[in-house]
């Protein structure tokens, strides 16, 4: 069983992972079990050129960002199950045990993130009765949103990137999946408000 599966490798999921797994060596976090469904297919990012995102060079293609993301994944932090290739039909049960359905598996998870962006075709049974129109989106885009509360959909259920309800930018959505690992390591860490800082400083 996972603590926390994310699903969807897009900008908000991998972003969530790699703070998740900058965490490893903390003494409440070195026993977790971290997994990220990286379903990149469908990710805006796959046909965007970057200009205007904060520590990416100008002219940076999104689909190269994407494959990027599962390499610094795997290279960075490798304690981290990657799944690909796969696609979430299902989710079942509520916290502390969900049952997760894909096209091809089945998996165990104490908490889950769903980040797989507000395009209306979601279509994720158990998690149907979450859907509202997206409030910051063009409304003849007819994109959706989970209902949610500062990220949490329900206790043990995180949303994040535009399905959370915000803007179509890549730097929000880093910073929304970011968010919602920094709220599962302060609920790991006994309610301790944490995020993780790398220092040159010994």
């Amino acid at each position: 069983m996972f603590d926390v599966l994310i699903i969807g490798g897009g900008v908000s999921g991998m972003s969530c992972a790699l703070v998740l797994g900058s965490a490893k060596n903390k003494p409440f976090v070195t026993e977790k079990t971290i997994g990220v469904i990286a379903h990149q297919k469908n990710s805006n990012l796959q046909e965007a050129v970057l200009n205007n995102v904060y520590g990416i060079s100008p002219g940076k293609l999104g689909a190269d960002l994407l494959l990027e993301s599962i390499q610094h994944l795997s290279e960075t932090y490798p304690h981290i199950t990657q799944i690909s290739s796969e696609k979430v039909l299902k989710i079942e049960g509520e916290s502390p045990e969900f049952t997760i359905t894909t096209n091809k598996n089945t998996y165990k998870s104490k908490m889950v993130v769903i980040g797989i962006g507000a395009a209306n075709t979601f279509a994720i049974e158990g998690l149907m009765h979450y859907v509202e129109p997206h409030q910051k989106a063009p409304t003849e885009k007819q994109r959706i949103q989970l209902k949610n509360n500062d990220h949490k959909v329900a206790e043990g259920i995180y949303v994040t990137g535009t399905l959370a309800g915000s803007r179509s930018q890549v730097a929000i959505a880093a910073g929304t999946g970011a968010a919602v690992a920094t709220d599962i390591l302060t609920l790991w860490n006994g309610g301790n408000h944490t995020q993780v800082h790398d220092s040159i400083k010994k």
